[in-house]
């Protein structure tokens, strides 16, 4: 199992490593022992957290109340619960974004 990557009963939690106002929101890989995604949005007044949640349920095909920040408010690095998914699930999905 990748370091950033957690089990839960109900779903996985993700450890993060953000770069806000990037030119596109997109996954960048690992960065240490957390997953790198670059957003567009700025870090300014909570925007860079609100669209990182709004990304990460479309991307894994959840709903938005499924996305939930435990962690880094204020931070680039964070900690993210997603309930209804399953670590195989999270795992093969990035591993098919990253080669797309």
């Amino acid at each position: 199992m990748k370091p950033w990557l957690t089990s839960q009963p109900d779903g996985v939690r993700l450890t993060l490593h953000l770069q806000p106002g990037a030119r596109k929101t997109e996954l960048a890989g690992e960065y240490g022992e957390a997953l790198k995604i670059r957003l567009a949005a700025p870090p300014v007044e909570g925007k860079a957290n609100a669209a990182l949640l709004l990304w990460l349920a479309r991307e894994f095909g959840v709903a938005k109340n499924a996305v939930t920040l435990l962690s880094g408010e204020r931070n680039r690095h964070k900690i993210v619960a997603i309930r209804g998914i399953d670590a195989a699930t999270v795992l093969a999905h990035l591993q098919q974004s990253m080669q797309a």
